[in-house]
């Protein structure tokens, strides 16, 4: 079924994810900082946690609040969403994520240009730089998060009430672990927007395919082996 208020929601949803994750880079590493201490890592985790967690509350019931191109792509090859709607999903994700990394240089123009306005960097020296071991974090990350976003928000026995706490912690840990080695996007829309308005495209294709690899492996398994089966026992 076609929704355009179920796009229009997951373009401010969107928005709110880059716009507040990648400002929180900015003060943590740039304004309050010098780089990436143990204090900024926390700072930026806890802002991108708790932009995904308050999202899925306030849009969950109107979208499902995917946030990410790549859980939507998830839902498409499990068939939870249409195509058609799953295309709108990702075009409006991707016009969200433009709008809040431009609204991010418009705030903060000089500070925000000093870390690309949040746009990950590609894997870090402590993966030697190596592409393909950041493909596999990112891909490994976002396994993750499909897997909590299939288990506890889409499972009919899911405990109610609490995907965006789930998710949302997630996130945290993903980011906790996952900023020193990649940037932990997980997400193409988190890093398409900031890449396009800083103009910095190194390691771009990472963040897209290692995020949809493991999202599509990750709603296979846990829709075929979980959650088709619940739905299957009711």
């Amino acid at each position: 079924m076609v929704n355009p208020r179920a796009w229009f929601a997951e373009s401010v949803a969107t928005f709110a994810l880059v716009f507040f994750g990648p400002l929180s880079v900015t003060l943590a590493a740039v304004a309050f900082g010098t780089g990436l201490s143990i204090e900024a890592i926390i700072m930026i985790s806890l802002g991108h946690g708790a932009a995904i967690g308050l999202m899925i509350y306030t849009f969950g019931h109107v979208s499902g609040a995917h946030i990410n191109p790549a859980v939507t792509i998830s839902m498409i090859v499990t068939k939870r969403i249409g195509i058609k709607d799953g295309i709108a999903y990702i075009v409006f994700q991707l016009i969200g994520a433009i709008a809040a990394a431009a609204a991010h240089k418009a705030i903060l123009p000089e500070l925000g240009a000093k870390v690309n306005f949040g746009t990950q960097g590609g894997p870090s020296a402590l993966l030697n730089n190596d592409a393909m071991a950041g493909l596999g974090v990112e891909m490994i990350l976002t396994f993750f998060l499909v897997t909590v976003i299939f288990m506890a928000a889409v499972h009919k026995k899911a405990a109610p009430g609490f995907a965006g706490f789930a998710i949302g912690g997630m996130i945290f840990l993903i980011h906790l672990v996952g900023v020193p080695l990649t940037g932990a996007s997980v997400n193409p829309a988190r890093t398409f927007g900031p890449a396009l308005i800083s103009g910095f495209w190194e390691f771009h294709w990472i963040y897209w395919v290692g995020p949809i690899i493991g999202g599509i492996i990750a709603g296979l398994i846990m829709n075929y082996v979980f959650v088709k089966k619940a739905e299957q026992e009711a």
